[in-house]
């Protein structure tokens, strides 16, 4: 327990320098960029005003030297203040209240399909190795990381909502139902928490085309490698030992083999849960989806500093804390993993 004590808080004080840096770096690179954000968010006839213009400058702080902006910015965040979305007119922070559990909804949705067909299918393909399944389940995880998420999620949007009526075209949730409100922001957790059946049934039913768009190119890496690494550590002396004891293959991948495997597919999971977190502006914007991806596209369009900044802070900090909880559960799942 000292040991883990001692590196949660060496990993805590990382984290804070780490997100300073990323701070900067963010900050400065955003600012850098030659486009005027004042052109972007005022009409052309306020353009026109000299004194208008000033004021837009001041209000913002855009009159003053980048480092010392940068300053003042680190200060606000050190205090917990993310800034003004130039945007919306609101604190950063509420908007990314407002953002990230439609975010987050659909990403552990996403990451629990792409876990369990993953690693059911990098089974399969190992147990079956060069017969006609293992071709099969390698062909569709080679479609998932090779096929571009948007393309795949106008494919869906095609032969499940347009031409099959399977599933709703976009948006969370039906819009004549009302949206939940003081919970969670998860939707699907909120019907549950309320006992509303209605609306975690088509809570869902929204969820599961952009959820199996954003887990299919995870679900295609969590396949290959739990596939490469079980059938790296079949291979071994005491799976052959196992095998000469007369246990049942089923077992032998179950109880001996699978737990080895996955270690290397946790650091895989992790990653792709970043990735869906931060990468899915496309299939928001295709379905309609109000979370992050969203608002960091218009944030973008409109050079809103503030708010780029922000959801930039946002997904590294979630990042650093998927990385820690990695190097946790390499201890809880190998006991040969020790802190020092």
């Amino acid at each position: 327990m000292r040991n883990m004590a001692r590196f949660l808080l060496r990993r805590l004080v990382f984290v804070c320098f780490l997100v300073i840096g990323i701070s900067f770096l963010v900050f400065m690179i955003s600012h850098l960029v030659p486009s005027d954000p004042i052109a972007s968010n005022m009409s052309p006839h306020a353009m026109s005003d000299p004194e208008a213009v000033a004021a837009y400058r001041a209000r913002w702080g855009l009159d003053k030297p980048l480092m010392q902006q940068y300053f003042i910015y680190l200060g606000n965040l050190l205090r917990g203040d993310l800034g003004i979305s130039i945007r919306t007119g609101n604190p950063v922070l509420s908007d990314l209240k407002q953002f990230f559990p439609a975010t987050l909804e659909l990403s552990i949705v996403a990451m629990i399909i792409a876990i369990i067909f993953g690693i059911t299918f990098g089974v399969l393909s190992a147990v079956y190795r060069n017969k006609p399944l293992d071709y099969a389940v390698r062909t569709i995880s080679i479609s998932g990381v090779s096929i571009p998420n948007f393309w795949f999620a106008l494919v869906m949007l095609l032969l499940f909502y347009s031409k099959w009526h399977l599933f709703p075209g976009g948006g969370r949730i039906n819009s004549r139902m009302t949206a939940p409100t003081g919970g969670t922001g998860l939707y699907v957790l909120d019907g549950l928490l309320k006992g509303d059946w209605a609306l975690v049934n088509d809570a869902l039913s929204h969820l599961i085309l952009p959820a199996i768009v954003l887990g299919f190119f995870t679900m295609g890496l969590i396949s290959r490698q739990t596939r490469s690494n079980l059938l790296e550590v079949t291979s071994l002396d005491y799976i052959r030992t196992a095998k000469a004891k007369g246990l049942s293959r089923g077992r032998i991948i179950m109880r001996h083999a699978l737990g080895n495997a996955l270690i290397p597919v946790i650091t895989v999971m992790g990653m792709g849960f970043s990735n869906l977190l931060g990468g899915m502006v496309f299939v928001e914007k295709i379905f309609s989806w109000p979370g992050i991806g969203q608002y960091a596209y218009l944030s973008a369009t409109t050079l809103d500093f503030p708010a780029i900044c922000g959801v930039s802070l946002l997904i590294a900090l979630i990042n650093v804390i998927l990385n820690l909880l990695i190097d946790i559960l390499y201890g809880v799942i190998d006991p040969r993993v020790r802190y020092s």
